[in-house]
């Protein structure tokens, strides 16, 4: 299955940039589509299906420049928070008044575009392993950030599900009470026990012999239905539902 993109920015040499980046770094056939501005990405995002509805053939992976001609990234971002795609920033600006409104609107990456294209090749790639793709230096920036303790009482919610992970030293949100999981499918059931188990999306994949970009969306939706931002609070759900 042929996995849909859509590119926007309004630089016709950095939307080459990004395209033959894309081209790199995934596996499986990519359809990318160009926009230039708001406008047209919105256009595009409409022939998919309704804002925030699947649609029938839904883009699943967005990146999203924030300075255009017609507007801001962070307004499509904003409008965009239940549809089912992985949506990255692609930005010069790597300082806070950028990087946090931008992960607050639903950002699930920042990226920025004067890394070498390897990085960016190797960056997009943890999207298959359920990583959020972030520049080095954004990385070490949000490092920063919270070692100063300056958002310690923000809540999860707030840094667009880019929340710590089993293994990463981070502490998950507590649970004050069990949730039930009937509302889950069988198949959303399956991909959350592996998830709290450890296992990479391209993991899962394999054992249900299902594409990564099928797995992202029943994580996305597993999300949803029991209201975390992480796989850590899924975890901690599953494991008070006897799952794992």
């Amino acid at each position: 299955m042929t996995v849909k993109v859509l590119i926007l920015e309004d630089n016709p040499v950095a939307r080459d940039f990004l395209s033959r980046v894309l081209r790199e770094s995934f596996s499986d056939p990519i359809s990318i589509t160009e926009a230039g501005d708001l406008e047209t990405a919105r256009q595009q995002i409409a022939l998919t299906g309704p804002q925030g509805l699947h649609g029938a053939d839904p883009f699943k992976l967005m990146l999203v420049d924030l300075e255009l001609p017609d507007g801001n990234g962070l307004e499509l971002l904003a409008e965009l928070t239940q549809y089912p795609a992985t949506k990255v920033v692609t930005t010069l600006y790597s300082d806070d008044d950028h990087l946090f409104p931008a992960l607050q609107c639903g950002a699930d990456g920042y990226l920025l575009k004067e890394d070498r294209f390897d990085v960016l090749v190797e960056e997009l790639r943890k999207i298959v392993l359920g990583q959020p793709p972030l520049s080095p230096a954004i990385a070490r920036r949000l490092l920063t950030h919270f070692r100063h303790g300056a958002a310690a009482d923000a809540p999860i919610s707030q840094l667009g599900g880019l929340s710590p992970t089993p293994g990463s030293g981070g502490k998950p949100v507590p649970i004050e009470k069990p949730v039930d999981l009937p509302h889950l499918t069988p198949r959303e059931i399956e991909v959350l026990t592996y998830l709290s188990k450890g296992f990479t999306i391209k993991e899962i994949a394999n054992l249900m012999g299902i594409k990564w970009f099928t797995v992202n969306d029943h994580i996305k939706s597993i999300y949803r239905k029991l209201n975390v931002s992480s796989r850590a609070e899924a975890a901690v759900l599953a494991s008070k539902q006897g799952l794992v």
